[in-house]
């Protein structure tokens, strides 16, 4: 095999919530992760010349070291080695920087393929714990579909599927700094905590709108008085019958819950005809049969 495409799906966080810090700087979380089908598309091929080179199809994406597809063809070649050379080209289609676990679903699409190219044969559990080395969403990345995650992100249990309902996204054009929101999180007794077990048990019942009375996400309690156009979309898509909008990840994108694909596309429509750089993308959850 001298080629492998493997799609690469974006994350959601139906709910968010952040238990404490721990010694070695991370946060303890307990988070509802959601898989859509809004994915890039990652191509790996063999080459004659002993490098790892990565591209793509946005010129200011970084394309060494700092790109964890590449970091994850080092952490996979330090467990299986690579006896040639490898170009890793990614059609990026999930928007950068916007809390969707971009760059961590590519690498998790190069551990997935690698694994497949040079018939590794490492279980789903093996390919996780190379994942964590890349990055906390790693793993539920190589997972997909409804879990539950929990220390940094690397503890994971699936759960029943979302039930069916259509998701619109919106990114605003700005930069939220996932370190700044973490130091700023004041974890006090006068903190709300999203009631993480009540959302499982919405979804274990396939009841989507009790789920979205429920749905939160602790690091809004930071972003927003920072960004306050966060909490502008937010009240937005209700206004435009979301049954809940909530922000995913550290920000900055915006995901709305719609029980009906009419309302999903007039909130979309009204969404992209703003001229302010705001993406706006209209998706579906997405559950795996297996990883892919």
């Amino acid at each position: 095999m001298n080629s492998i495409t493997v799609k690469a799906y974006a994350k959601i966080n139906i709910g968010l919530d952040v238990l404490g810090k721990r010694p070695d700087g991370y946060h303890d979380v307990s988070m509802i992760m959601q898989s859509v089908d809004l994915h890039d598309t990652v191509t790996i091929r063999k080459t004659r010349f002993k490098s790892i080179t990565v591209d793509t199809n946005l010129y200011f994406l970084p394309t060494d070291r700092r790109n964890l597809a590449y970091k994850a063809v080092e952490v996979f070649d330090g467990h299986h080695p690579i006896r040639c050379g490898l170009n890793i080209f990614i059609n990026k289609r999930i928007p950068v920087a916007a809390g969707l676990a971009g760059g961590s679903t590519d690498a998790a699409a190069v551990l997935t393929g690698l694994n497949k190219m040079f018939q590794a044969g490492l279980s789903a559990e093996e390919l996780m714990k190379l994942g964590v080395r890349i990055g906390a969403d790693v793993p539920y990345c190589l997972l997909m579909g409804t879990a539950l995650s929990e220390g940094i992100g690397e503890i994971l249990k699936p759960i029943k599927p979302l039930p069916d309902c259509h998701i619109l996204l919106v990114k605003p054009n700005i930069s939220v700094s996932t370190k700044y929101v973490y130091e700023n999180l004041r974890l006090n007794d006068s903190i709300r905590h999203p009631d993480i077990p009540a959302m499982i048990e919405a979804i274990e019942e396939s009841d989507l709108y009790r789920l979205a009375s429920l749905m939160e996400n602790i690091l809004e309690t930071i972003t927003i008085k920072e960004y306050p156009i966060i909490g502008g979309i937010k009240e937005k898509m209700k206004d435009l019958n979301a049954l809940a909008s909530v922000m995913s990840g550290s920000g900055p994108t915006v995901f709305g819950i719609f029980d009906s694909r009419q309302k999903a596309e007039n909130a979309y429509r009204f969404f992209k005809s703003m001229d302010s750089g705001m993406q706006a993308i209209l998706t579906k959850p997405y559950f795996p049969g297996n990883m892919n």
